[in-house]
Formats: C-alpha cells, structure tokens, sequence
C-alpha cells in the first residue's frame, strides 16, 4: 500500500494471512507492525514474515495510518480503550475484522473523529482465496474505504454491503460457509463409500470435485442456476440425485439453516458488540 504504515493488532490466522497477502502485493515489512500478545506468536511472526511485532499495541500503533483491529470480540473494548489517545491524536483508519462489534461501539471506544470500516472476512482468506464484507457508516469519506478494500482484498475479494446488519447475513453465507461445503463433501465421500468405493479415493474425488465447481463457478458469469443446468442432462445421473435432494426439501433445510446462523450472528452481536 504504497508507502502506508499498518498496524495489526492480533498476530492470529486471520493477522498472518493479511500480512502474507499484503508483501505478496508489495508491501515492505517495515511498513507493517504487529501488536501480540503472545511471545511465541511474535518470533514467528518476526521470523516468518520478517515484521516487527510488539507486546506494546501503543508502540505498533504509533505512526500507523491504518490499524487493523484482529483481536476476539471480547477484548475489543480493552484493547482500544487502552489505544484511545494515541487514536485521538492521530486519527488512523480503524478496520475492524472483529466479529460482530458494532460500528457505533467501535467509535465510541476510538473517540471522535476516527475513520471505522468493519470487515467479515472468511477462513479461506488463509490461502489467499476468501471473500470479505465490509460496511462503513455513511460519514466515512472515500479513501478511508478505499484504503481499508485494499487490505481486504490482499486475501481475497472485497464487497461491500448497504448496511450494517447486512453483515450478519454475510456471516451467516461466507463467513460460515465453507463449513457447509465441506460437510457436503463428507457427506457425498461416505455416500460413496456405502455404495462400495475405497474411501481414500472417494475422498480425492469429493475434494477435487469441491475445487473445480469452485474454480467453473468463480470464473463464470455468477449464473448458478445455468451452471447446475449445464451438468443436468435430461433423463441422466444428476438429475435423478437433483429430484432426490429437492423431494427432502434441501432449499428449505438451506433457507433455514442460513436463517439461523444470521440470528446466531445478530446474538452474538448484541452480546460482545454493544457499547459498554
């Protein structure tokens, strides 16, 4: 990000992978500091990555333009209570990837005048492969959003979304979604080998079946329903397993299952995300 000063605060997975992608995308690791707590965690990151990484968050925050805020929701409050003066004096870029906190707690513990953009990125931005929602008030200006779409999309895509509660439905489709293919995948892997085929080779068939309708669907024009009715041949295989699946109802079991990982994330939310 040209000559910009970052500052993560949390060294986790989702920490890490931003910091890949960013020198993956020319970023310098000069121009990046770490705030962790952990000691192990920091001489990885110091001897993996090449950043400086601090147990100090006031010393990684510093001269940082854009403050990436990586920590469990719980501890959003504190941490940031604990910067809030060095986030009134030099107004950096608050991009928080904390789960479920609210924009309007997120200001009120930066104080006034501090840019906030929220993001809900998904695991598969640990290969450089997710997709991330973000959402900023209506006040925050044009390069703050900018700047903040660009460290997203060093791992990935970037969306953004109309509302803030849209994010929860983000949650609910991308952020928990990798679960549901995957749980397809098991499911049609021990399918397979119930019908007789060595599981190790069913395995090998489900994953790389997973990856390929990932890759025709990303490089398609985004029509899912003309990319399912190419593989349907009439009278053929896939229809008979599509008729199987639609008389189980799996539309309704989606919709519902879909439905309460949004009230899940709206809980949780209200939980760790208000103003305290």
């Amino acid at each position: 990000m040209n000559n910009t000063h970052l500052a993560i605060i949390g060294g986790g997975n989702m920490g890490r992978a931003l910091i890949g992608g960013l020198l993956r995308r020319g970023t310098r690791p000069e121009q990046i500091s770490v705030g962790e707590s952990v000691a192990e965690a920091r001489a990885a990151l110091a001897r993996d990555l090449g950043v400086s990484a601090t147990a100090d968050n006031s010393a990684a925050v510093e001269t940082a333009a854009l403050v990436v805020l990586a920590v469990k929701p719980q501890d959003a409050a504190s941490v940031l209570a604990a910067l809030g003066p060095l986030l009134q004096r030099n107004h950096p870029i608050v991009l928080s990837i904390a789960a479920g906190i609210r924009t309007a707690a997120l200001e009120a513990w930066c104080g006034a005048g501090v840019p906030i953009v929220r993001a809900m990125p998904n695991r598969p931005a640990l290969v450089g492969a997710g997709v991330t929602g973000l959402f900023a008030p209506a006040h925050v200006a044009a390069a703050p959003r900018s700047a903040a779409e660009r460290v997203m999309q060093a791992v990935g895509e970037a969306v953004w979304v109309s509302s803030e509660e849209d994010l929860d439905i983000v949650t609910a489709l991308s952020g928990s979604g990798p679960a549901y293919f995957f749980l397809l995948a098991e499911l049609m892997t021990q399918a397979a080998v119930e019908l007789g085929l060595q599981p190790q080779a069913a395995r090998r068939f489900a994953v790389a079946t997973l990856h390929g309708a990932g890759l025709l669907a990303h490089a398609s024009d985004g029509d899912l329903g003309r990319l399912r009715a190419e593989v349907t041949s009439k009278g053929g295989t896939t229809e008979a397993a599509l008729r199987t699946l639609d008389a189980a109802d799996l539309r309704g079991i989606v919709a519902r299952a879909i439905g309460a990982a949004t009230r899940r994330s709206r809980e949780l939310a209200a939980q760790f995300g208000s103003e305290r």
